[in-house]
């Protein structure tokens, strides 16, 4: 993996921009065939020679920082506005949006790379990071950094390409009916790997075949001689026939998967290991990162790794050597604690998977679960769902935040298999934080997971910094 280099942006003159985004150029000629250093929608982020994009959005006008930005040094603006005193060049256009888009389609198709779209409603971040650790084996790599997936992230993503880049992973992320075509234009992935149709975002897309109907629709732009990645094992996934003449790569836990997965082992929190068999050879290798969807994480690299045809120790290597990020089933060992962080998001499936892990520990084991988002109707028995897999599994203390948590809550007390878990409720973050030295105890393995909106990033800080006395 390298880091992205701060030199000017090949193909991106500011003649080609603004033939790219078909807005009009306004500024002295003598800039046009100049290139931009980097595009940014962040002021802060500004350096010299940036390309600033200002968008307009609910809570701020990214308007309001044009003239600032050209202070700090940006070679040049995108604007929806016409812009008084400018005193660099500026490229007036209808939609910023838009245009953002265009031109990362521009500069995609500049770049001589091969790209990996990843989507799914469980599982996209971990399959990147453990995609992109077998491919920097062998090649240079970027990957989506963060949450940068969806149709403005992506983009920004894009332009982190550079020359020296043989591989891009991208994650692609949707919540809404007809975002995955504009992302795979941009994109245009020669491997498109899909990891299970959930519910996640089911508010918008109504039901789990609408979710694979735009899941799926990441193959529209794929080239004709790409390659389709398949978990076979997902009931939704195992429906896809061949598109354009390209049949998918199935891998799963089956036998008759092209690549499969047996004698697998639970670690704990060391991980999870497993035998992995391909068209023509098998391995075993140890993932340090625990759960038994990091095996079909595995799966997925694999498949990709050999059909970009690398070898088995290259591959074995980067399963091995995968890390974990911050808010990602992120092991975090204090004085006190041994913390899970897992709140970057949630729904129902990667809630149970969390819990799955949790119960493996030894010792004292706790669950501080808040609320999940865009589960359309039936999110109270989907909280609820999460609130009995807790008790069945044998948490010892389950620690409910937030207004809807308290349907997991209601889902642990009357489950068909209750025991001795101690449940807590709080209706707040703030109100949890205040109290839970009453509650937590030295030597505890806690797991913290919720929706983003929930902020629970906050509660894995303060447990963090915690100190023995």
């Amino acid at each position: 993996m390298i880091e992205t280099q701060l030199t000017h942006m090949p193909h991106m003159t500011l003649e080609e921009i603004t033939e790219a985004v078909q807005g009009t150029y306004y500024g002295d000629e003598c800039y046009l065939q100049q290139s931009v250093s980097n595009v940014v929608i962040d002021s802060r982020q500004v350096i010299e020679g940036s390309l600033f994009v200002a968008i307009p959005g609910e809570r701020v006008d990214g308007h309001t920082f044009i003239k600032a930005t050209m202070e700090q040094g940006a070679l040049c603006a995108l604007s929806e506005q016409l812009i008084e005193g400018a005193t660099k060049p500026y490229i007036l256009v209808k939609d910023s949006v838009k245009a953002l888009q265009a031109l990362a389609r521009h500069y995609r198709a500049s770049m001589d790379v091969k790209v990996i779209g990843i989507t799914g409603s469980v599982g996209k971040t971990s399959t990147k990071e453990i995609i992109a650790s077998v491919m920097s084996q062998s090649f240079q790599v970027l990957k989506t950094e963060g949450n940068f997936n969806n149709e403005i992230g992506l983009p920004l993503t894009i332009f982190n390409l550079r020359p020296e880049h043989q591989v891009a992973v991208l994650e692609m992320g949707i919540s809404a009916f007809g975002e995955m075509e504009v992302l795979s234009r941009i994109a245009k992935p020669d491997i498109c790997v899909f990891t299970n149709i959930g519910v996640a975002h089911i508010e918008h897309l109504l039901t789990r075949d609408g979710i694979l109907k735009e899941k799926t629709d990441m193959m529209v732009h794929m080239p004709s001689d790409g390659c389709i990645v398949l978990n076979g094992d997902d009931e939704r996934l195992a429906t896809v026939t061949p598109f354009n003449g390209v049949h998918p790569t199935v891998y799963g836990l089956k036998h008759e998967s092209d690549f499969w997965a047996n004698e697998i082992k639970e670690l704990g929190l060391e991980g999870v290991s497993a035998t992995f068999h391909t068209p023509k050879s098998s391995f075993h290798a140890t993932i340090p990162i625990p759960g038994l969807h990091m095996v079909y994480n595995a799966l997925a690299a694999i498949a990709v790794a050999y059909a970009c045809g690398m070898e088995d120790v290259a591959i074995q290597q980067g399963l091995e050597t995968v890390q974990t990020i911050k808010g990602r089933n992120n092991l975090i060992k204090t004085e006190l604690y041994a913390i899970i962080d897992d709140c970057y998001n949630a729904n129902p499936a990667s809630m149970k998977a969390s819990l799955s892990v949790l119960a493996q520990v030894d010792g004292r084991c706790v669950a501080i679960l808040g609320d999940m988002a865009e589960l359309g109707d039936d999110w109270v028995a989907m909280h609820e769902e999460v609130g009995e897999s807790a008790a069945e599994l044998g948490i010892d203390l389950l620690i409910c935040v937030g207004e809807t948590a308290t349907h997991i809550r209601s889902g642990a007390m009357n489950s068909a298999n209750p025991h001795s878990m101690d449940i807590l409720y709080y209706p707040s973050k703030e109100t949890f934080i205040l109290d839970y030295k009453n509650t937590i105890q030295e030597g505890d393995t806690i797991l913290v997971k919720a929706s983003n909106f929930m902020g629970f990033a906050e509660i894995v800080t303060v447990l963090s910094n915690e100190i023995k006395e």
